[in-house]
């Protein structure tokens, strides 16, 4: 089986659930991928002999017969989310080294549990390359490395969640975890041509992500298929009141129940804004076909509006940064993190210490962050932005009294290349025209493959639903899988195996 690193986490599963391999086993193969393409910049952190000791805890679980499906199978989690047996970064020189005393939620519930609360059972594979504190749209922000896309390693592989994107992409984990504050989850599974769901904002517990944007930042899962997302979203969410004041006091679901549900009738609206221009011919080209899939499978096609689309850019580079400035106050050298060697006294301490622990696009946020709450602006920029904010989530509930759910492009183009010294980061910030609005209303948005365009790069189209509407994306995703076999491709990387 030394194609093992090719299998959906819904094949693991069945196989290890069948004794037909064993935790260990894949475990390994996984660790080998990972190890032979390190190159590829995803992984910051690996532990061996955790991962072992999990596999074989895994083993005997599913040996006893308790086993969850997920159990014994191998994951990957953003260096986003704390954990106590690896090193936890948020891709910034700000944290190197450090540890965390507990695990965020969403880690010990695929895993091994805590708190009364069960886990899965999955087997932490490492931590994966991120943009610093979440802050990118390719993931060349990050502090230790960039992280290049399996199918062009001369191309970004989106961002934040690129390092989880990318590993699933070239196989080195079957799953992965990310966040997604402004499209850190859906854009980077669309350039990589993998799938990837954000869910309704507080649905997943955010205690122990390090915070970019309280408001705004949510997890959830990456993987090849929908089918997959359905698995992991269903082990990830649930409440978690006494520990995230964000959590939704709703119990978990299972997603899976409803994936092989037809989809014949099923309204799906198609913003005009999203259609216009900007967006790039070869994305246009793979969207459209996808659409007619849909509709030979039944469903309908409904034009609608969301006319404050544009204004989602201006919004959440208000709202996003200066949540950040406060988030990152916190980050000073006195408790935990890097501090400056040499200072004359404590303001210079913090001055220091944040000149030097943190990366220019982080700087640029905060700068942002404090000039709109500050004096004088904060009426005139913060309140007004989250006004409009307001106004972006009555569209949406607007067009959804005519469709179910929502569809068009993740980004206007496919991945660019590493390094481009053309673009500004004002271009970067324009890449999430179309994932930004779902975002700020808080609803659940997913990406699936659909195609490629330009230079035979990944294509993906977005799912956009009502608030707790998860499994109506997971099922309509689910299904035009198993009508295609976009999702089915495999990158170069993953197509070549260990080097």
């Amino acid at each position: 089986m030394s194609k093992l690193h090719t299998l959906t986490v819904k094949q693991i599963s069945n196989l290890l659930q069948s004794k037909q391999i064993s935790s260990v086993e894949i475990t390994k193969q996984y660790l080998m991928q990972a190890n032979s393409h390190k190159g590829l910049g995803a992984f910051l952190d690996c532990n061996e002999g955790v991962t072992f000791a999990q596999a074989k805890a895994a083993d005997a679980r599913l040996a006893a017969g308790n086993a969850h499906p997920l159990t014994g199978v191998p994951i990957a989690h953003k260096d986003i989310f704390v954990t106590k047996d690896f090193v936890t970064t948020a891709g910034s020189k700000m944290l190197t080294g450090y540890r965390s005393p507990f695990d965020a939620t969403v880690v010990s519930r695929l895993g091994n549990g805590a708190d009364g609360v069960a886990g899965a059972g999955m087997v932490t594979l490492g931590k994966l390359n991120c943009d610093e504190f979440a802050m990118g749209s390719a993931n060349e922000n990050s502090f230790y490395r960039k992280v290049q896309n399996p199918w062009d390693t001369s191309r970004v592989p989106g961002g934040s969640s690129g390092g989880s994107a990318a590993a699933v992409a070239a196989g080195l984990a079957p799953a992965a975890t990310g966040t997604d504050t402004g499209g850190s989850i859906r854009q980077p599974a669309s350039f990589c041509g993998i799938t990837g769901i954000k869910p309704t904002y507080g649905r997943a517990s955010r205690y122990g992500m390090v915070a970019y944007a309280s408001s705004l930042d949510q997890a959830g899962p990456m993987a090849r298929t929908a089918e997959d997302c359905a698995l992991l979203l269903s082990a990830m969410c649930g409440a978690d009141l006494d520990r995230d004041s964000t959590s939704l006091d709703l119990p978990p679901e299972d997603y899976t129940r409803g994936l092989n549900d037809s989809i014949a009738g099923l309204r799906i609206g198609i913003p005009k804004e999203f259609f216009a221009d900007g967006l790039a011919s070869d994305v246009r080209t793979a969207i459209d076909e996808a659409l007619k899939h849909f509709e030979k499978l039944g469903a309908k096609l409904v034009p609608i509006s969301l006319p404050r689309t544009e204004l989602a850019i201006p919004v959440y580079y208000i709202i996003a940064p200066a949540e950040a400035a406060s988030n990152l106050s916190r980050f000073d050298g006195v408790k935990f993190g890097h501090r400056a060697a040499d200072y004359k006294d404590l303001s210079d301490m913090y001055k220091k210490t944040r000149a030097e622990g943190f990366g220019e696009e982080v700087k640029r946020r905060i700068m942002i962050g404090n000039y709109v709450l500050s004096h004088g602006y904060y009426d005139a920029y913060y309140l007004q932005a989250q006004r409009i904010r307001r106004m972006i989530a009555d569209d949406f509930q607007e067009a959804f009294k005519s469709c179910d759910v929502i569809a068009g492009p993740v980004a206007p183009s496919v991945a660019w290349k590493l390094g481009d010294k053309d673009r500004k980061p004002l271009d970067d910030y324009l890449a999430d025209i179309y994932t930004l609005p779902a975002s700020l209303a808080g609803l659940p948005g997913m990406s699936i493959p659909v195609g490629f365009g330009e230079g035979n790069m990944p294509v993906g189209m977005q799912l956009i639903g009502n608030y707790l509407q998860e499994g109506r994306l997971l099922n309509a995703a689910h299904q035009y899988q198993l009508a295609t076999d976009w999702h089915l491709k495999k990158s170069p990387l993953m197509s070549g195996g260990i080097a």
